[in-house]
């Protein structure tokens, strides 16, 4: 792996996971001394970074770690409510009944996993499912713009995620909503698959915004 890819790997995984947190400054000198490679590969990763909407530029010296605002979240879930109900609704006409029918059988056992003595891990799994849910969609469209689209938007959703990972009743009823989903996509109704994702969406935003 070049200098670059991996600087921008380790530097993107520190930013959805919260290790670098919002606002955090962003200096070539001081990332480069603590990844241990040149100015160079970690000014690429800067610039591929900054693309993705994951820095941002606060003048012509100073990046910092995208901040979450209540008018990003916004927008981003404007842009996931018009990509994610026309996938679901295109899932359920062109789905695969038993990649669909697996993913059932594991929402309903996400509720257990989430109430687990573990907490943290059943957390880790939850999303591992719902990440899994989510790729299924995108296969079943079959269309790799939507999907590009999707990926980007899921990308920022990513740092969202982290306001509701930590409030189980959220967590439970977005289960609930997420096993919705998967059952009207099974059943081949696509509006109603659209309408189960587009209620997710607004009680997910509503949750993010409640916790900022």
């Amino acid at each position: 792996m070049r200098a670059s890819d991996k600087a921008y790997a380790t530097l993107r995984d520190e930013i959805l996971s919260g290790e670098l947190a919002p606002g955090t400054p962003m200096a070539e000198v001081e990332q480069s001394t603590r990844l241990g490679v040149s100015r160079t590969p970690v000014r690429e990763a800067f610039s591929r970074l900054t693309g993705e909407g994951l820095l941002t530029s606060k003048s012509a010296r100073l990046l910092v770690v995208t901040e979450l605002t209540a008018e990003r979240i916004r927008a981003l879930y404007e842009l996931r409510d018009a990509l994610e109900t026309r996938a679901a609704a295109l899932a359920a006409q062109r789905r695969e009944r038993r990649v669909f029918e697996g993913l059932r059988e594991q929402l309903e056992a996400a509720p257990a996993l989430l109430e687990a003595a573990d907490g943290e891990a059943g957390i880790v799994r939850y999303f591992e499912i719902v990440d899994a849910l989510d790729l299924a969609i995108e296969d079943a469209v079959g269309n790799s713009y939507v999907t590009g689209a999707l990926t980007s938007a899921r990308l920022h959703s990513a740092l969202v995620r982290r306001l509701s990972q930590h409030d189980p009743a959220r967590l439970r009823a977005a289960a609930r909503e997420h096993l919705l989903v998967v059952d009207a996509i099974l059943a081949g109704e696509a509006e109603l698959a659209a309408a189960a994702v587009k209620v997710h969406l607004h009680n997910s935003l509503e949750s993010a915004l409640a916790r900022l």
